[in-house]
């Protein structure tokens, strides 16, 4: 078995110990944002769409929209919703039936 140089031993102890502190950091900033639900749970918000919001925050409008009329043909198709679908859902019916 091979064994590392000095430099290199020094090397990979110092990568591992800066991932290390950062996955402490990770622990700890997980559990501000815990906090921050439960604070939020405890004046009234819902947390499950508070959680919600931040995802859809994340994407772009057009990617919003597009999971919007995808969901909505799936709910259609499925009996889920009355009434025709909008032109959103139908701009991505029309989507997933051309990428066939």
């Amino acid at each position: 078995m091979t064994t590392l140089q000095a430099s290199a031993q020094k090397q990979l102890r110092q990568m591992i110990e800066s991932i290390e502190r950062l996955e402490e950091e990770k622990k700890a900033l997980a559990s501000d944002i815990r906090d921050k639900y439960l604070e939020a749970k405890g004046i009234g918000f819902d947390v499950k769409i508070l959680r919600q919001i931040v995802r859809l925050r994340k994407k772009s409008q057009t990617e919003r929209q597009e999971e919007e009329g995808l969901l909505e043909v799936y709910m259609h198709a499925l009996g889920m919703l009355d009434g025709p679908m909008s032109s959103d859902a139908e701009a991505a019916a029309d989507r997933m039936i051309a990428a066939e």
